[in-house]
């Protein structure tokens, strides 16, 4: 009786392996963009155009293997409700600013210059309701800090 559960485990078996997504290889398709804007404190607009990451198999890619981001644009993950963000930089080949936003648009923390390839969690240290990846080094040259309000659709502006 026990053999017969063991082959019927083991006819299965593919089935499973087939039902793991497969692991990326290459740069996801460039996804749509959308406008976003980050207002300083001291009210300077910075204008982005940004790809969307709205599918759990889009944020899982994310900017994996693309060897540069451009400086006005990036890709800002929306997680659809507020939640902790643990990122990393596995098969990410370019160095990134990481930005935390609150769902109502204001930054939360900011990661800079994380490491390429690195397998270190970037935690958003608290729930956030979308994480946006720019070019390293953006937040530095543009002065965004945490306080700074993001202008975007999904916290209920338009930019």
């Amino acid at each position: 009786m026990k053999r017969r559960h063991l082959f019927a485990l083991l006819a299965l078996a593919p089935l499973a392996v087939r039902a793991q997504p497969a692991e990326p290889t290459g740069p996801q398709p460039e996804l749509p963009k959308e406008k976003l804007a980050i207002v300083s404190r001291d009210g300077t607009r910075h204008d982005f155009n940004v790809e969307m990451a709205m599918t759990s198999a889009q944020q899982t890619v994310g900017l994996m293997f693309r060897p540069s981001v451009p400086p006005d644009a990036g890709m800002l993950f929306d997680w659809g409700a507020p939640r902790d963000s643990q990122m990393w930089m596995r098969n990410t080949i370019a160095p990134l600013d990481m930005v935390f936003i609150n769902a109502d648009g204001t930054i939360r923390s900011i990661a800079e210059n994380t490491v390429p390839q690195s397998l270190a969690i970037i935690d958003s240290r608290g729930p956030v309701r979308a994480t946006l990846e720019l070019a390293a080094g953006t937040t530095k040259r543009l002065n965004i800090r945490v306080g700074d309000k993001v202008i975007q659709r999904i916290f209920g502006d338009a930019s």
